[in-house]
C-alpha cells in the first residue's frame, strides 16, 4: 500500500492529527488481504514529517536525488519509507 500524500492544516499541527491518521493507514492496510507493507517517499526537508513517520515504526528503505533539474542542482534527496506488516 502506497501513502501518497498527507498533510495537516499548520493551525492544526501538533495537536497528533497526523499521528491519528498514520495509525489509521496503517490499521486500514492491515484489514486487507495480501498487503505487506505501507510505503510512502518524502524529501530531505520535511524534518517533522520524518521523524513522524519514524515515530510510528516506518523505517528508511532508500534514497535517491529528487528526478528533476531543481533536484539536481539542489542536490534534494528523496527518502522511501516502509512499514512490514507482521
Amino acid at each position: 500500500l502506497a501513502l501518497k500524500r498527507m498533510a495537516v492544516r499548520k493551525d492544526y499541527r501538533g495537536r497528533g492529527v497526523a499521528a491519528a491518521l498514520g495509525r489509521a493507514v496503517l490499521d486500514f492496510a492491515r484489514m486487507q488481504s495480501g498487503c505487506r507493507a505501507v510505503v510512502l517517499n518524502t524529501v530531505m526537508l520535511q524534518h517533522e514529517a520524518r521523524a513522524l513517520y519514524e515515530r510510528l515504526g516506518f523505517r528508511p528503505h532508500r534514497r535517491y536525488l529528487l528526478p528533476t533539474a531543481y533536484g539536481r542542482l539542489a542536490n534534494c534527496t528523496v527518502t522511501t519509507y516502509r512499514y512490514d506488516l507482521p
